[in-house]
């Protein structure tokens, strides 16, 4: 009864936390928030493969 509750927190707090990241590198967002809605956490790593897209990171190698 209470992975009724426990799996689906865990895959709607991975979509939210891979919105975060993606956002932070400057990805597709709601592509990256149904990726981890859909697969989970498995998803996570893989937004780390992304190009970082983010201002912050054009900045830093402008330098």
């Amino acid at each position: 009864m209470a992975g009724l509750i426990i799996i689906p927190a865990i895959f709607i707090s991975s979509a939210i936390l891979l919105w975060f990241i993606a956002n932070k590198r400057g990805a597709n967002t709601l592509f990256w928030s149904f990726m981890g809605a859909f697969f989970g956490p498995l998803a996570i790593p893989f937004v780390f493969f992304t190009k970082n897209n983010s201002s912050e990171a054009k900045q830093l190698y402008k330098l």
